[in-house]
């Protein structure tokens, strides 16, 4: 038979085993879930902001494609100014620039507007006729903007300055495109060379030049 010695000396050591495996306390659970809390709040940031990150970057590259866009057909738009001698081949008014350009269906009227901080460009039908032509310039002196064959093209326009290369680098704002214009008036019309368009935008001032057909 075992000694009161011995038998204590056994619980003691079994009593020391439970107190060396012993659970975690209630304060220690809840600091680690306060500190797991803290890091899954710090990644969340990280990730929502390289989501920001992204979106922004992605809005920047489809409005440079736009810009990009826009420019390449204003720049054609005016590499195929057409005279016909029935109408202004081009007239600016400070807010609408308009011009006759040659397609392969006839000669079309386009007008290049900034109204309310957006680029637009409308056109109209291409007409094979004269008295076409001439309905389809006195609607572009009647634009408000939304009519159909209006595109609006770019946002964010702060204001828009055009200069005409006639000699020299002037103001481009004339008298040519008034609705009562007689046939005498577009025939002796004498276009620019050049015309130099500066751009107010958000990311600063975007400066173009775009050159007209040679003139006979």
């Amino acid at each position: 038979m075992r000694s009161l010695r011995a038998v204590r000396a056994g619980r003691a050591g079994r009593d020391g085993r439970r107190v060396g495996a012993r659970g975690f306390t209630l304060v220690e659970v809840l600091v680690a879930l306060a500190v797991m809390a803290l890091l899954a709040s710090l990644a969340w940031q990280g990730v929502d902001v390289m989501s920001r990150s992204r979106a922004a970057g992605e809005e920047a590259v489809q409005r440079a494609l736009r810009l990009s866009t826009a420019v390449a057909q204003w720049e054609q738009d005016l590499q195929a100014v057409l005279p016909t001698g029935r109408v202004p081949a081009f007239g600016f008014d400070g807010a609408t620039l308009r011009l006759t350009r040659e397609t392969p269906q006839g000669v079309q009227v386009v007008a290049w507007s900034w109204r309310g901080g957006a680029w637009t460009r409308w056109t109209a039908p291409a007409a094979t006729r004269d008295d076409e032509l001439r309905a389809a310039w006195r609607l572009s002196q009647e634009l408000i903007g939304g009519e159909p064959g209006t595109v609006r093209l770019l946002d964010g326009v702060g204001g828009v300055r055009l200069a005409c290369h006639r000699g020299g680098w002037s103001n481009c704002q004339s008298s040519g495109d008034r609705s009562g214009i007689s046939a005498s008036d577009a025939q002796d019309e004498k276009l620019p060379r050049a015309v130099r368009m500066a751009m107010e935008l958000r990311q600063g001032e975007l400066v173009r030049v775009a050159w007209l057909p040679p003139q006979p």
